[in-house]
């Protein structure tokens, strides 16, 4: 028989996909590299860094049999195959039959009509992700994901509910919602995400809803009540990539700061922390636009943010164009945005909110786990409180929040 081990690059969708082979492998999978006689990469491909550390753990595994699948076989799978360095490549089609696949040797990409129809049925976490979404319809001129991900699809509601339904009634109470686009569920289907969380509410058991990053303008009314009043957690990630109109029309993007900047702050006047995701050094960034982008930047209310340093995708626009900002000037410029949010995740924390934090793991002598504004608690406790749901009142903010209990 063979042993399979799995190596997985990148994003929540790509974790979730991984789970999915391992469900379909099952006593084929083993847990090192050196236990396997197959190893299946499931590569990433957002940035030329991702393609090149995929190639750096090939060139490691020349003594295996490597099956390379994932984003990075769209961009680079072919040119590994006639390098000899892999011996098979297959499209995100194929994740759900990989069974059928160990002992193909070629290139076979399929296509995009497609959605994920198994469902994950081994867990062994306190949370879980469940991809809802796959593909995008955006046309960021800096992302490659339309190309190796293909055109927004919404996965079967019934499939879901049924995912999740197996994941509560086997313990799991916080769910995490996923996709490549997320927010787009339901176009394609007559619903909406709102709708779709509304029937996870009922599900029992779940006592935590996390949402992965959404696009501005798929926040709307119906969303934002739920958020107000049920387990879905009072924290949206909304991706703004930049707060210039200038850089936002550079960078293909949909939404102003016209709009996003009310949104914003009218979550925040009901309760919400809000995070975002932004890049720095992209093309055209001059010193007058990143002021501009600096000053409007403040206005937001945000706690949380994941920065980018812009670095050239080939095959996107955006690495077509003339590369100006320097890398030290990029550096610079994510620091500043950075001290901004950390300064405003602190005074938020300041507020000293009883809290319910969901225990992840133990790690260097705390219990650590996230609250309902996805802050990290570290708690010293006598009793094993590694899943447990705890409420907090009296607690220290530091660079994050330390309980005794």
């Amino acid at each position: 028989m063979n042993k399979v081990f799995i190596k997985t690059f990148g994003c929540r969708s790509n974790i979730y996909d991984t789970e999915i082979m391992k469900n379909i492998l099952k006593d084929k999978i083993v847990n090192s590299e050196e236990e396997a006689d197959i190893i299946i990469i499931n590569s990433c491909t957002v940035t030329n860094f991702a393609d090149r550390d995929v190639r750096q753990y090939i060139n490691k595994r020349q003594n295996k049999k490597i099956i390379f699948t994932g984003c990075g076989a769209y961009t680079q799978g072919k040119k590994l195959f006639e390098e000899h360095k892999v011996d098979a490549v297959l499209g995100h089609k194929f994740k759900e039959e990989i069974d059928k696949f160990l002992n193909f040797k070629g290139v076979n990409l399929g296509d995009f009509n497609f959605v994920n129809k198994k469902i994950i049925i081994n867990i062994s976490t306190t949370k879980a992700f469940v991809k809802i979404q796959e593909g995008c319809d955006f046309e960021c001129a800096y992302c490659i994901l339309p190309k190796v991900r293909g055109y927004s699809r919404s996965m079967d509601e019934t499939t879901i509910l049924e995912q999740i339904e197996y994941l509560a009634q086997n313990g799991i109470s916080e769910i995490v919602l996923t996709g490549i686009n997320m927010g787009s569920y339901g176009k394609d289907t007559n619903t909406s995400l709102a709708k779709l969380i509304k029937k996870i509410i009922k599900i029992d058991r779940i006592k935590r809803i996390r949402l992965g990053s959404l696009e501005p303008t798929q926040i709307d009314e119906e969303l934002i009540e739920l958020a107000s009043d049920s387990v879905l957690e009072k924290h949206f990630h909304i991706a703004l990539q930049h707060t210039s109109d200038r850089m936002l029309r550079i960078m293909k993007r949909r939404n102003r700061v016209s709009n996003t900047l009310p949104l914003f702050e009218k979550l925040a006047g009901l309760g919400f922390v809000l995070g975002t995701d932004f890049i720095v050094g992209h093309p055209g960034e001059s010193e007058e636009i990143w002021q501009e982008a600096l000053e409007n930047f403040k206005k937001y209310p945000l706690t949380h943010i994941h920065i980018f340093r812009f670095t050239p995708r080939d095959g996107t626009l955006s690495a077509e164009m003339k590369q100006d900002v320097r890398g030290d000037t990029a550096k610079k410029r994510a620091k500043q945005i950075e001290e901004i949010v950390k300064k405003n995740n602190y005074n938020f924390r300041l507020k000293k909110m009883p809290l319910l934090v969901h225990i992840e793991e133990k790690k260097d002598g705390y219990f650590v786990g996230f609250d309902e504004y996805y802050n990290k608690m570290k708690i010293k406790s006598d009793r094993n409180l590694k899943g447990a749901w705890v409420k907090v009142k009296d607690y220290e903010v530091k660079e994050v929040n330390y309980a005794k209990i």
